[in-house]
């Protein structure tokens, strides 16, 4: 990494604040400090949806990355569910906040897994008590390397300092352009099997659906492993569904239903 050209590229994210080149010149300084195959900045804050601040996906990738995505997996996304916390500003490997099943899980399975991802870290960006920012590096052929990472950690502060400047009105613009009627995200899985599931066996489905194990999920919610067990067998009983799998695609279209 040279130094001088990281000032350079410094210089021109300050000089960028508040414009619209501001995602494109952070997206240059980071990549000369480490190299990664995509960007992409999302907002979360009072709206149900990710706001999708910014990407650099090639039109071939931008489907799955993004128009996928925000369909409805989003919702089992550990960067999601981690911003939504919130965990503190700073920098993340996606492994770290994912859930002890995340790998194995339906999520990975049937959404991630398809975008050939070798590894995906996030600069989280807190800038009010309800909205957060995450800006996703990318990488398509290797995890980042611990070195990679450290040098990511000396940036950091700059990165989190910069983008607070440029998108610190994005509370306002989350709730008054994207709150709208969109289904809440504690309301998704609260309604998810209403009508035919019990109240502990939504809970588990949910649990379930993040990616965590029978003994995680007892540990949450204060029961034995072998009791959520039971409640498993019972919610695909009563959904009349079989695996995992099932549960993620039926959890996918009943969010796409008005």
């Amino acid at each position: 990494m040279n130094q001088a050209e990281l000032f350079t590229k410094a210089g021109l994210l300050i000089d960028a604040v508040g414009a619209k080149g501001f995602p494109a010149a952070l997206a240059d300084l980071l990549r000369l400090t480490v190299p990664y195959s995509y960007t992409v900045v999302f907002g979360y804050g009072d709206a149900a949806r990710p706001v999708d601040l910014f990407d650099d996906f090639p039109v071939s990738k931008r489907k799955i990355f993004v128009t996928d995505y925000l369909a409805g997996p989003y919702l089992l996304d550990p960067f999601f569910r981690a911003a939504k916390r919130p965990v503190a500003p700073g920098l993340y490997r996606m492994r770290d906040l994912a859930p002890d099943r995340f790998y194995q899980g339906e999520y990975y399975r049937n959404y991630y897994a398809q975008t050939g991802l070798a590894e995906e870290i996030g600069v989280f960006i807190e800038l009010a008590q309800s909205t957060t920012i995450v800006v996703s590096l990318m990488r398509a052929e290797k995890p980042f390397s611990a070195r990679e990472m450290r040098n990511l950690q000396n940036v950091t502060p700059f990165v989190i300092a910069a983008a607070r400047k440029h998108w610190g009105s994005l509370p306002d613009l989350t709730r008054t352009n994207y709150g709208g009627d969109e289904t809440k995200v504690e309301e998704s899985f609260a309604s998810f099997g209403q009508g035919t599931l019990t109240p502990r066996e939504r809970e588990v489905a949910e649990h379930t659906l993040k990616g965590n194990s029978a003994q995680a999920i007892g540990e949450i919610l204060g029961i034995a492993s072998g009791t959520v067990r039971i409640h498993r067998r019972n919610v695909y009983a009563k959904l009349q569904i079989s695996s995992q799998g099932e549960l993620f695609s039926k959890f996918i279209r009943a969010l796409r239903r008005p």
